[in-house]
């Protein structure tokens, strides 16, 4: 599947159609593809600019970015003919400080705003009551069907009881089921073959991690192998610098032997994902709220795109609940999880995901993960796109 650009006709300063969504506890810029030039670097050129990247003060105040990677995201959609889905959905993170758009994963989190920006362009026809999407993930080649609440006149339903970890208020139920997940960076679940492999880092030893490729790739290690207890605040681990350069370097190694790169300096900055682990403990949220112990299964924290998640990256979440069913792993030795929903304590809060895992002739399968978020269009329109420089 490709999503297809059309021929460019337009000067680089004119203003772009586009919708700003927040899909699950992320937000970003939806394009039509038609929308766009197809040559990849103008495209990209665009993308930068109109989030306000590259930035060295790390805020993006000149664009729709946020100064995190949560919201540094661009979705690229247009119409699938391939019979089996209904659009396709290309995801870009955009770098904060570089002049990079990444492609070598996927978001979780904004495609459960697909199936609503595709419903609200008119690129799927809606049923009454729910409408079932089904999407083809391009940067992966997955497809997952989002379940959207729609209204009589044919649109996405926001209004809703359903709130999710990391974002305030609530809106409608999104149920998003991805299906065979397993292998979509690698192609392979475990990308080694193995549950759990020593992995010599430079500077740091020995690193015994998990290395997992569901929906994307993650490394999991445990937390006190860093000297951590896995409840730290987002502030408290950001703060230290080495640990973050730490933290980094194991990434970037894992993604040697995953098959993702060459060199460590090589690794894609958002793949794979980086996950520190550790049983359940009581924590508070970001928000202040005191969560117990016995509310979660296992304690999370996720490095991406060079920064700690504040919530979770809703694909490493996908891969994580998909490795805590898999025995052997760092995960499932670190997860009290009694065969339901897995519950992952994350610096917001609690999220649960379902993940269907099967062990068949000594190879584990992951037949489907299934969650639920929320998303709501933040705005409709144009977006400028700044002059180039002469």
């Amino acid at each position: 599947a490709e999503v297809r650009l059309r021929p460019e006709t337009r000067m680089p300063n004119d203003s772009i159609p586009a919708s700003f969504m927040r899909g699950g506890s992320s937000k970003g810029l939806f394009f039509h593809a038609g929308d766009l030039p197809i040559n990849t670097t103008e495209r990209d050129r665009i993308f930068l600019a109109v989030m306000g990247s590259p930035d060295g003060y790390g805020r993006q105040l000149d664009g729709l970015g946020g100064g995190v990677s949560s919201v540094s995201k661009v979705v690229v959609v247009s119409a699938s003919d391939d019979g089996d889905t209904d659009i396709n959905y290309m995801f870009g993170q955009v770098a904060i400080d570089r002049p990079i758009v990444d492609y070598s994963s996927t978001c979780g989190n904004l495609a459960s705003a697909v199936g609503p920006f595709a419903i609200n362009s008119g690129l799927v026809t809606a049923d009454s009551g729910e409408t079932c999407v089904r999407v083809r993930d391009v940067n992966t080649g997955k497809v997952l069907h989002a379940y959207v609440a729609t209204a009589e006149d044919g649109k996405f339903w926001e209004a809703g009881e359903f709130s999710i970890p990391g974002v305030s208020g609530s809106g409608s139920k999104i149920r998003l089921k991805f299906l065979d997940p397993g292998g979509a960076t690698t192609g392979k679940l475990l990308p080694t073959g193995n549950t759990i492999d020593v992995i010599e880092v430079p500077g740091e030893g020995a690193v015994e991690m998990s290395l997992v490729d569901a929906t994307t790739s993650v490394a999991f290690a445990e937390a006190n192998r860093f000297g951590l207890r896995g409840t730290e605040t987002v502030a408290e681990i950001e703060g230290d610098g080495k640990l973050m350069a730490r933290l980094d370097q194991a990434r970037r190694v894992a993604a040697m032997h995953m098959g993702l790169a060459e060199r460590p300096e090589d690794s894609p900055l958002g793949n794979p994902k980086f996950c520190l682990v550790a049983p359940s403990q009581p924590f508070s949220t970001l928000a202040g709220e005191t969560i117990p112990a016995s509310a979660a299964d296992i304690s999370v924290r996720f490095l991406s795109m060079g920064q700690m998640h504040r919530v979770l990256p809703l694909t490493g979440a996908m891969c994580l609940a998909a490795a805590c069913r898999i025995e052997g792993t760092i995960s499932h030795a670190n997860s009290g999880s009694n065969g339901g929903d897995v519950r992952l304590a994350n610096p917001s809060g609690v999220l649960s995901l379902g993940a269907k895992v099967l062990k068949k002739d000594d190879n584990w399968m992951v037949p489907s993960v299934t969650v639920y978020r929320t998303a709501r269009v933040l705005m409709e329109g144009k977006v400028p796109v700044p002059r180039r420089p002469n």
